[in-house]
């Protein structure tokens, strides 16, 4: 069993920062992916940030320049530094984990952290 746990999120002034945290715990003998997204209230969940289990980061285009994704393997966490949000930014914040049990991969998701840009 895994689990992950999303924490940071909060209400935040257009322009501030604010660092989430996902830290994964359990049955895990490897990780080849932790990464997040978000959803805001009527729109799909979209990728913003993730880091292969080789250490390759990769952003999606709207948080390219504002939000850094950083780790520490040993922890199992993995972190999101957001830099200059806007109100676009406000969304439920997501973790996936995805782990290697050579066998097989599971994902497994947190259940979120609310993240809120005031204007």
């Amino acid at each position: 069993q895994v689990q992950v746990e999303e924490s940071g999120g909060g209400l935040v002034q257009a322009g501030g920062s604010l660092r989430l945290t996902c830290t994964a715990s359990g049955n895990i003998p490897g990780i080849t992916l932790m990464e997040w997204s978000r959803q805001a209230p009527g729109k799909q969940r979209e990728m913003v940030a993730g880091f292969t289990g080789g250490g390759n980061r990769y952003y999606s285009d709207s948080v390219k320049g504002r939000f850094t994704i950083s780790r520490d393997k040993a922890k199992k966490t993995a972190y999101l530094q957001m830099n200059e949000v806007n109100p676009d930014d406000s969304a439920v914040y997501y973790c996936k984990v995805t782990v290697d049990y050579e066998v097989g991969y599971n994902d497994y998701w947190g259940q979120g952290t609310q993240v809120t840009v005031s204007s």
